[in-house]
């Protein structure tokens, strides 16, 4: 059985705060272009400025990591009551991007395009109001405004109340409710309310159990690369699992999950190189996904034989490769 807290676990839900303000962080450096490895956002201020019409001048410069020059011209519109504009000041009051941080101003212009309307500015003190930036901490407020930004369409915000539901804190646990929420952010394209809904398909909690429609909402999340997500449809997809079976593209979404960390990624990936099933036989690199995997935590008995079983050159190829891998996951962090 599953309750609401095995599924937070399963889903690796993330932490409110990091919705809004999280995703701009590729764009802190004004020189360097974001990170490749980082992973994609359901919903970014570009995203969401473009979407609402915000001045072309003060996006573009945002995009371009001018920050100074965006916050002069968002301050023009802002003035023209432009709640885009006025929510773009707040985030970079709200980040310290081209101004000096300042919380209490940031806030000043997330109420004022809220009471515009828009629904990013209210979720952003959403999130201000459970950080206790600007402000005290207050869980029941930022609850009433998430719920406000979720009736008005927010993909993150529709997830995060989703959250609230599952966990039974600020609302009565619901799973019905929880999952109705999902699915909304889940239409909307947000990989994480996909990953969440589909486990509570598989699980058959708050919707009735559908394995089938698990898988796709899976794919779906997968896509989106919600890692989780791609490990267990990778699962699906390399058994056949109520999707066309496909051991190639399985190993190469296994892969993929590989390098960005997953331990059971990791771990199915050095089986799959050890037995040549959707990848080409290769022992040294079994061997070094299976030590990188071990270190994760994911230890596999047969995977030890079959590396002791191994020439020592193989084996040493294998140990100095997961050392580097290993080496620079520590020094990315």
């Amino acid at each position: 059985m599953m309750d609401g807290g095995h599924l937070l676990r399963a889903a690796r839900l993330v932490v409110f705060a990091p919705m809004f303000f999280m995703p701009l962080s590729p764009l802190l450096a004004q020189t360097k272009p974001p990170p490749a490895k980082l992973p994609v956002p359901a919903t970014t201020i570009n995203t969401v400025l473009a979407n609402q019409g915000a001045p072309d001048l003060a996006f573009g410069a945002f995009q371009r990591g001018f920050y100074l020059t965006a916050f002069t011209e968002a301050g023009k519109r802002a003035q023209q009551s432009d709640p885009a504009a006025m929510t773009l000041l707040g985030q970079l009051y709200a980040q310290g991007l081209g101004v000096s941080r300042d919380d209490s101003k940031a806030a000043q212009w997330f109420k004022l395009a809220a009471g515009l309307g828009d629904r990013e500015a209210i979720f952003a003190l959403a999130m201000f109001s459970f950080e206790g930036r600007a402000g005290p901490r207050n869980s029941a407020e930022a609850a009433r405004l998430l719920t406000e930004a979720a009736r008005l369409g927010h993909p993150a915000a529709n997830y995060d109340v989703g959250l609230l539901y599952l966990q039974g804190q600020e609302f009565k646990q619901d799973f019905a409710r929880a999952a109705e929420y999902f699915r909304i952010a889940a239409n909307a394209g947000n990989a994480e309310a996909q990953y969440a809904l589909a486990t509570m398909y598989k699980e058959g909690r708050g919707v009735a159990k559908d394995v089938r429609q698990a898988t796709q909402l899976m794919a779906k999340a997968a896509i989106a690369g919600n890692l989780d997500a791609m490990v267990e449809f990778a699962i699906a997809q390399f058994n056949g699992d109520f999707t066309d079976k496909d051991e190639s593209a399985a190993a190469r979404l296994f892969l993929s999950a590989a390098r960005r960390g997953s331990p059971i990624a990791q771990n199915r990936l050095a089986r799959i190189l050890m037995a040549g099933r959707g990848l080409p036989a290769d022992a040294t690199e079994a061997i070094r996904w299976h030590i990188v995997a071990k270190q994760g935590g994911a230890g596999d008995p047969e995977l030890d034989v079959f590396a002791s079983k191994q020439p020592q050159t193989v084996r040493e190829a294998a140990e100095k490769a997961a050392r580097k891998w290993l080496s620079t996951q520590v020094a990315a962090r």
